[in-house]
């Protein structure tokens, strides 16, 4: 389930692996990214293909039971799974989430360790009812830099979480990899809107100089739009860019 770079990436290894992918579900064609991609790298009939929005109708769930799967994998998925999905798969739903669980659960891990200083990294769980909440299987942390923006940070996040898929799966489709719960009551969560709390930035308003610096380099992600001001009815982007002084001296 997913349809982004490393959901690809990893379909592309498990048909490398010789794993029997038997279905896929993947975005919208409006919210899609990579999934083509997704779809023919693994080989995937168009009867097999889903439409994440369509989960919850009960012709796809019948549709989903009898393709008789055991366990599914969710990468990077932007629906959340429902119980009656999940009990489809006797070895359970695993997710591939990009923070360091309990840490920023949800939305947006990349943007919040920077913005709040919350440790990163990419976490393999299983889905349980709640949000990014179900039995950690392994994660592994990935250090913020200070020259980080919101897409450098993804992208390590990315490659972070790909090597952790391939050294846990085959633990995982064996039965031997551990599960440990989520540790109570710890973490943070965000859901997709919080970041319009923090994008718009006021310019008769006073910043922490450390505050806003994060704030703009969090959500610096081009193509996506990211942080603002107002000048008149118009909104003005900004992106920043960070420099270490050996990179700087090189471009002079």
């Amino acid at each position: 389930m997913g349809n982004n770079r490393l959901a690809w990436w990893c379909g592309e290894w498990l048909r490398e692996r010789g794993e029997e992918i038997a279905a896929l579900v993947v975005h919208p064609p409006d919210r899609r990214r990579f999934g083509d991609e997704l779809i023919s790298t693994t080989g995937i009939a168009p009867g097999a293909v889903f439409s994440g929005d369509r989960l919850r109708d009960p012709e796809t769930l019948a549709k989903l039971r009898a393709v008789d799967a055991d366990i599914a994998l969710s990468v990077l998925f932007d629906y959340i799974l429902r119980p009656e999905l999940i009990d489809l798969f006797p070895a359970g739903v695993v997710n591939l989430h990009p923070s360091l669980l309990p840490y920023n659960r949800g939305q947006y891990p990349n943007v919040w360790s920077i913005v709040e200083g919350t440790p990163a990294g990419v976490t393999l769980h299983y889905i349980d009812a709640g949000i990014d909440t179900g039995d950690i299987i392994a994660q592994c942390e990935v250090p913020v830099a200070p020259t980080d923006t919101g897409e450098t940070l993804y992208r390590r996040l990315e490659s972070a979480g790909f090597g952790l898929f391939r050294a846990t799966w085959p633990g995982i489709r064996a039965g031997t990899a551990p599960r440990h719960p989520q540790r109570a009551g710890e973490g943070t969560y965000h859901r997709k809107r919080d970041v319009e709390q923090i994008d718009e930035i006021d310019l008769d308003r006073e910043y922490r100089a450390g505050d806003l610096i994060n704030t703009l380099r969090a959500r610096t992600f081009p193509p996506h739009e990211g942080a603002y001001f107002h000048d008149g009815n118009q909104k003005i982007y900004l992106r920043l860019e960070l420099l270490l002084e050996d990179e700087l001296k090189g471009d002079a």
